[in-house]
Protein backbone atom coordinates (compact mmCIF):
# COMPACT_ATOMS: atom_id res chain seq x y z
CA UNK A 1 0.00 0.00 0.00
CA UNK A 2 2.56 2.57 1.01
CA UNK A 3 4.57 1.53 -2.95
CA UNK A 4 1.08 2.79 -4.71
CA UNK A 5 1.06 6.27 -2.04
CA UNK A 6 4.60 7.21 -2.92
CA UNK A 7 4.28 6.22 -6.59
CA UNK A 8 2.68 9.13 -7.46
CA UNK A 9 4.24 11.77 -4.88
CA UNK A 10 7.43 10.70 -6.87
CA UNK A 11 5.41 11.52 -10.53
CA UNK A 12 4.58 14.81 -9.50
CA UNK A 13 8.08 15.83 -8.11
CA UNK A 14 9.14 14.73 -11.81
CA UNK A 15 6.74 16.98 -13.15
CA UNK A 16 7.98 19.99 -11.01
CA UNK A 17 11.44 19.70 -11.56
CA UNK A 18 10.80 19.29 -15.49
CA UNK A 19 8.73 22.39 -15.38
CA UNK A 20 11.77 24.13 -13.20
CA UNK A 21 14.02 22.93 -16.15
CA UNK A 22 12.73 23.75 -19.01
CA UNK A 23 10.61 27.18 -19.85
CA UNK A 24 9.18 27.93 -23.76
CA UNK A 25 9.71 31.35 -25.16
CA UNK A 26 6.48 32.15 -27.13
CA UNK A 27 6.05 32.53 -30.56
CA UNK A 28 6.47 35.85 -31.73
CA UNK A 29 8.76 37.06 -28.87
CA UNK A 30 11.59 39.66 -30.66
CA UNK A 31 14.93 38.74 -29.96
CA UNK A 32 17.22 42.20 -30.16
CA UNK A 33 20.68 41.15 -31.47
CA UNK A 34 23.58 43.57 -32.48
CA UNK A 35 25.90 41.65 -35.66
CA UNK A 36 29.29 40.81 -34.77
CA UNK A 37 30.08 39.85 -38.77
CA UNK A 38 29.46 42.43 -41.36
CA UNK A 39 27.61 41.09 -44.14
CA UNK A 40 27.20 42.61 -47.74
CA UNK A 41 25.86 42.33 -51.27
CA UNK A 42 29.24 42.50 -52.67
CA UNK A 43 31.01 40.32 -50.70
CA UNK A 44 28.91 37.88 -49.55
CA UNK A 45 27.59 34.49 -50.98
CA UNK A 46 24.60 32.35 -49.93
CA UNK A 47 26.22 30.09 -47.76
CA UNK A 48 28.09 32.18 -45.44
CA UNK A 49 27.72 32.01 -42.08
CA UNK A 50 27.17 34.99 -39.44
CA UNK A 51 27.20 35.44 -35.61
CA UNK A 52 25.34 38.08 -33.55
CA UNK A 53 24.81 38.70 -29.72
CA UNK A 54 21.18 39.07 -27.76
CA UNK A 55 21.40 42.79 -26.47
CA UNK A 56 18.45 42.15 -24.07
CA UNK A 57 17.98 39.45 -21.93
CA UNK A 58 14.59 37.17 -22.38
CA UNK A 59 12.36 37.17 -19.83
CA UNK A 60 9.48 34.78 -19.06
CA UNK A 61 7.69 34.63 -15.49
CA UNK A 62 10.25 36.24 -14.10
CA UNK A 63 13.40 34.00 -15.17
CA UNK A 64 16.16 34.91 -17.89
CA UNK A 65 15.48 32.68 -19.80
CA UNK A 66 18.28 33.90 -22.80
CA UNK A 67 20.47 36.24 -21.12
CA UNK A 68 22.56 39.47 -22.23
CA UNK A 69 25.29 37.73 -24.57
CA UNK A 70 23.76 34.65 -25.80
CA UNK A 71 25.30 34.13 -29.35
CA UNK A 72 22.78 33.55 -32.07
CA UNK A 73 24.31 31.88 -34.94
CA UNK A 74 23.17 31.12 -39.03
CA UNK A 75 23.59 31.88 -42.37
CA UNK A 76 23.19 33.62 -45.76
CA UNK A 77 20.40 32.84 -47.63
CA UNK A 78 19.87 35.14 -50.60
CA UNK A 79 22.48 37.87 -52.28
CA UNK A 80 20.84 39.70 -54.89
CA UNK A 81 22.89 42.93 -56.23
CA UNK A 82 20.23 43.84 -59.67
CA UNK A 83 21.57 46.21 -62.17
CA UNK A 84 18.80 47.97 -63.06
CA UNK A 85 17.65 50.88 -61.74
CA UNK A 86 14.08 50.13 -60.19
CA UNK A 87 16.02 47.26 -58.62
CA UNK A 88 16.72 47.10 -54.59
CA UNK A 89 19.45 45.13 -53.89
CA UNK A 90 18.15 42.36 -51.13
CA UNK A 91 20.34 40.39 -48.68
CA UNK A 92 18.63 37.54 -46.67
CA UNK A 93 19.76 35.64 -43.22
CA UNK A 94 18.11 32.84 -41.46
CA UNK A 95 19.00 32.47 -37.55
CA UNK A 96 19.56 28.93 -36.89
CA UNK A 97 20.69 28.43 -33.31
CA UNK A 98 20.73 30.35 -30.35
CA UNK A 99 24.06 29.43 -27.70
CA UNK A 100 23.88 30.21 -23.68
CA UNK A 101 26.82 31.50 -22.19
CA UNK A 102 26.95 27.94 -20.66
CA UNK A 103 27.50 26.55 -24.08
CA UNK A 104 23.85 24.94 -24.66
CA UNK A 105 22.50 25.08 -27.99
CA UNK A 106 19.19 25.71 -29.04
CA UNK A 107 17.45 25.37 -32.28
CA UNK A 108 16.34 28.70 -33.62
CA UNK A 109 13.18 29.36 -35.68
CA UNK A 110 13.31 33.08 -36.26
CA UNK A 111 12.85 35.71 -38.97
CA UNK A 112 14.38 39.24 -38.99
CA UNK A 113 11.74 42.19 -39.11
CA UNK A 114 13.82 45.07 -38.59
CA UNK A 115 17.03 46.76 -38.31
CA UNK A 116 18.43 49.96 -36.92
CA UNK A 117 19.53 51.17 -40.36
CA UNK A 118 18.14 54.74 -41.47
CA UNK A 119 16.68 54.04 -45.20
CA UNK A 120 16.69 50.54 -45.96
CA UNK A 121 13.65 48.22 -44.96
CA UNK A 122 12.77 44.58 -44.10
CA UNK A 123 10.97 42.84 -46.75
CA UNK A 124 7.58 40.12 -45.11
CA UNK A 125 10.46 37.36 -46.03
CA UNK A 126 12.70 38.83 -43.98
CA UNK A 127 15.26 39.69 -46.58
CA UNK A 128 17.05 43.06 -45.79
CA UNK A 129 16.78 45.64 -48.92
CA UNK A 130 18.87 48.53 -48.91
CA UNK A 131 18.49 51.75 -50.75
CA UNK A 132 18.37 51.47 -54.78
CA UNK A 133 17.32 54.69 -57.17
CA UNK A 134 18.58 57.58 -55.14
CA UNK A 135 17.66 61.16 -55.71
CA UNK A 136 21.72 61.35 -57.08
CA UNK A 137 20.81 58.79 -59.87
CA UNK A 138 18.02 60.61 -61.02
CA UNK A 139 19.94 63.81 -61.42
CA UNK A 140 22.50 62.14 -62.76
CA UNK A 141 20.21 60.34 -65.54
CA UNK A 142 18.53 63.94 -65.96
CA UNK A 143 21.87 65.73 -66.36
CA UNK A 144 23.06 62.92 -69.00
CA UNK A 145 19.96 63.76 -70.78
CA UNK A 146 20.33 67.21 -71.32
CA UNK A 147 23.87 67.27 -71.94
CA UNK A 148 23.03 65.34 -74.73
CA UNK A 149 20.17 67.41 -76.49
CA UNK A 150 22.41 70.12 -75.96
CA UNK A 151 25.42 68.80 -78.19
CA UNK A 152 22.61 67.06 -80.39
CA UNK A 153 20.95 70.74 -80.62
CA UNK A 154 24.13 72.22 -81.42
CA UNK A 155 25.54 69.89 -84.32
CA UNK A 156 21.98 68.66 -86.52
CA UNK A 157 19.17 71.49 -85.11
CA UNK A 158 16.00 69.70 -83.77
CA UNK A 159 16.59 66.48 -84.99
CA UNK A 160 19.75 66.16 -83.60
CA UNK A 161 17.83 67.52 -80.19
CA UNK A 162 16.26 64.29 -80.36
CA UNK A 163 19.42 62.07 -81.28
CA UNK A 164 21.52 63.96 -79.02
CA UNK A 165 18.82 63.34 -75.88
CA UNK A 166 18.84 59.43 -76.68
CA UNK A 167 22.68 59.14 -76.57
CA UNK A 168 23.13 60.96 -73.21
CA UNK A 169 20.41 59.03 -71.58
CA UNK A 170 21.71 55.96 -72.83
CA UNK A 171 25.38 56.48 -71.43
CA UNK A 172 24.06 57.63 -68.34
CA UNK A 173 22.22 54.80 -67.75
CA UNK A 174 25.28 52.68 -68.66
CA UNK A 175 27.18 54.86 -66.19
CA UNK A 176 24.61 53.47 -63.70
CA UNK A 177 24.21 50.25 -64.16
CA UNK A 178 28.12 50.19 -63.74
CA UNK A 179 27.94 51.01 -60.33
CA UNK A 180 26.75 48.51 -58.21
CA UNK A 181 24.21 49.28 -55.39
CA UNK A 182 24.87 47.02 -52.59
CA UNK A 183 23.19 46.00 -49.18
CA UNK A 184 25.53 46.18 -46.43
CA UNK A 185 24.87 45.22 -43.12
CA UNK A 186 27.74 46.26 -41.06
CA UNK A 187 28.91 44.97 -37.73
CA UNK A 188 27.55 46.55 -34.98
CA UNK A 189 24.29 46.67 -36.55
CA UNK A 190 21.27 46.05 -34.70
CA UNK A 191 18.85 43.57 -35.70
CA UNK A 192 15.31 42.33 -34.36
CA UNK A 193 14.14 38.68 -35.27
CA UNK A 194 11.05 37.63 -34.24
CA UNK A 195 10.28 33.64 -33.11
CA UNK A 196 8.35 31.89 -35.66
CA UNK A 197 7.67 29.14 -33.22
CA UNK A 198 7.91 28.77 -29.31
CA UNK A 199 11.39 28.16 -28.65
CA UNK A 200 12.31 25.92 -25.35
CA UNK A 201 15.25 26.51 -23.38
CA UNK A 202 16.20 23.99 -20.32
CA UNK A 203 15.43 20.94 -21.38
CA UNK A 204 18.01 18.66 -23.87
CA UNK A 205 19.98 21.06 -26.01
CA UNK A 206 20.45 20.49 -30.11
CA UNK A 207 23.29 18.74 -30.95
CA UNK A 208 26.55 20.25 -32.11
CA UNK A 209 26.96 22.34 -29.21
CA UNK A 210 30.19 25.00 -29.04
CA UNK A 211 32.09 26.87 -26.28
Amino acid sequence: MKKWIALPCVLLLAGVLAAQTSSPVPAGTALMVRLDTTLATFSNRVGDPFQAKITQAVVVNGNTLIPVGARVEGRVTKVSEPRRISGKPTIGILPEAVILPTGERYYLDATLIDTNIHGSDVSAEGQFRGSGHDRRDTIETGGGTAGGMLIGGLIGGGPGILIGGAVGAGSTTVHWLAKHRSATLPAGTELTLELNRPLTVGTAPASGGSK
